[in-house]
This record gives C-alpha cells, sequence and structure tokens, in this order.
C-alpha cells in the first residue's frame, strides 16, 4: 500500500459500525442508509485485503483483524473528536469579563452594548461596575476601564478617551436660575461626586473663577449626580463624553461653552503578563471607534 492510512469514510464508518455491533445503528448515527455503510465497510475491506466482520443470522461479529483494528482506532477516533472540539468555533461563545466604574458602565458602555452584540454575536461581555480599581490577581477578569494617567507598572493600558469636565444641568434649572458667567455658579447648588473629587476645583482653575459655594450636594459617583442634575437639583461637573447624548437630546443642557482637559483618562487595560485575547482586541477596536464617533459628533455639535 502506498498510503499506510486507510480511506477515512470508510474507516470512520468501520469504527462506528464495530463500537454499535450494527450496520443497522450505525446508519442511524451517521444519518445514511445501512446499505451505504455495508458499502463503506466492504470498501475498507477490499482495501485491506481482509474480512472484518463476520455477518451471522443473529448479528455482526468482529473477525481477530476487525477487533485489532478497531481496538488501535477508537481511541485514536475519540482524540480526533477531542482536539476538533478544542478549537472548533461551531457553536461557541466567547467569554469577556470586563469592570468598569459605574459611571463609565451606566453613562456611555451600557447603551451601545447592543451595538457591540450585533458587531460580535459570538463575544459574550460580561460587565460588573465598582467605584474602586480592579484586582486581576482575586477577580476573574480579562480586562478592566480604569481612569488616571495610565502610569501602572503593573498593567497594559490602552487609552480610550481624554476626561473633559463640562458643567451641565437641566434646562428648567437653567430657565430659573440664569447662569451668564462662571461665578453666578456661587449662587446655586453644586453637584459633587465623591469619586471624582477634585473636577469642579480643576474646571474652575482652567476658567480663572473662584466658585464659592455652600449649597453643594455630595454623591456616591457621578452617574448620581448627573441624574440629579437631570432632574433640577443642581449643576453637576461632567466628564463630557458621558453626558455627549443627554446633551444631543436636551435632556441636560450644558450653560458654559468652557470645558477642562485634565490631562487624565480613561484606559483599558489587562495585565501585562497577560496575552491579550481575540474577543479583547476586538472590544478594544470597537470602544476606540465608538469614542472616534463621539468625538466628530462633540465637534460638529
Amino acid at each position: 500500500m502506498s498510503n499506510s492510512i486507510p480511506p477515512l469514510n470508510p474507516l470512520r464508518t468501520f469504527e462506528i459500525a464495530a463500537r454499535l455491533n450494527s450496520f443497522t445503528l450505525a446508519a442511524d448515527e451517521l444519518n445514511v442508509s445501512q446499505v451505504a455503510v455495508s458499502r463503506q465497510v466492504k470498501a475498507l475491506e477490499d482495501y485491506l485485503g481482509v474480512a472484518l466482520f463476520n455477518r451471522l443470522h443473529r448479528g455482526l461479529v468482529l473477525t481477530r483483524e476487525g477487533q485489532e483494528l478497531y481496538n488501535g482506532i477508537s481511541d485514536a477516533f475519540q482524540q480526533i473528536g477531542n482536539a476538533a472540539r478544542r478549537v472548533s468555533r461551531r457553536g461557541r461563545r466567547d467569554i469577556l469579563a470586563v469592570q468598569a466604574y459605574t459611571t463609565f458602565a451606566q453613562r456611555w458602555l451600557i447603551p451601545r452594548l447592543v451595538a457591540f452584540h450585533t458587531a460580535h454575536p459570538r463575544i459574550e461581555v460580561r460587565l460588573s461596575s465598582s467605584a474602586t480599581a480592579a484586582n486581576f490577581d482575586t477577580q476573574n477578569l480579562d480586562a478592566a476601564i480604569r481612569s488616571g494617567n495610565g502610569d501602572w507598572p503593573e498593567l497594559h493600558a490602552e487609552r480610550l478617551v481624554d476626561v473633559e469636565l463640562i458643567p451641565v444641568c437641566s434646562p428648567s434649572f437653567l430657565e430659573e436660575f440664569p447662569l451668564k458667567q462662571p461665578s453666578d455658579l456661587s449662587n446655586v447648588r453644586l453637584l459633587y461626586s465623591m469619586a471624582r473629587p477634585r473636577d469642579w476645583s480643576a474646571w474652575a482653575e482652567s476658567v480663572k473663577c473662584d466658585i464659592v459655594s455652600d449649597k453643594g450636594v455630595k454623591f456616591e459617583n457621578s452617574a448620581l449626580a448627573y441624574e440629579a442634575a437631570s432632574v433640577d437639583v443642581g449643576v453637576a461637573i461632567a466628564v463630557r463624553v458621558f453626558v455627549e447624548r443627554h446633551l444631543r437630546t436636551g435632556v441636560l443642557v450644558a450653560p458654559f461653552e468652557q470645558t477642562c482637559r485634565t490631562g487624565d483618562g480613561y484606559y483599558l487595560t489587562w495585565p501585562k503578563d497577560k496575552r491579550p485575547s481575540q474577543p479583547l482586541m476586538q472590544f478594544l477596536n470597537w470602544v476606540r471607534k465608538q469614542m472616534e464617533e463621539d468625538t466628530v459628533r462633540l465637534r460638529s455639535s
């Protein structure tokens, strides 16, 4: 024989028939006719030059050669099946576990997750939120979105968007308390996020204005401050990309055009000693594209 491996289709048919000890049952498993199974087995017998089954009235019985062949190939086909399942993409969903700050998750990521799922239906994003930085040693995470300057020695950090601050309030609040210049903020209730305590002072310093207000309200995170601003509680200092959609729809308004870039940004991070998966890179590219589209909308508004 020029090729030491017999034809695989007849060989696979023989393995099933020998395992089930029946041409009929083998035909059911392969979804073919019993005649087709018999023909495949006969082709293998002709190829090898030996009989593999004794065909008796009460059923099939493996010959000595048939038993020897079955013993040699049954484990091999099991290993082939296992290997194919490990690499197969058919019917499999990739799991991508991502942690984000609460405001990032609520105000930016969640409204866009449908678009990501449409673009990448095989990737299942498992999103969690926290006010604290992720701990990759104790949490089962692929990546985390983090705010800062990107200087985390143990992490690979991909910058997603700059932190650009802008005051926001509801249209009705602005009608009741007209804000003509930044110093007018001293006369209204300011809304603070305890997760970003320096934002108001950073913006005030950038516009060269001393804001003095004893009417402030503090919230656990920025998302709560934005929500309070939308229902007339006061003026919140917002990361612009998080309120862009509400500014566009008129739920929130910006009483002043001045914005402040702090130098910080939001980053997608993962451990430096861990190679990023393909789903993670697809997620990164998708987020960047969404951020670029947001930037274009902001510049045209």
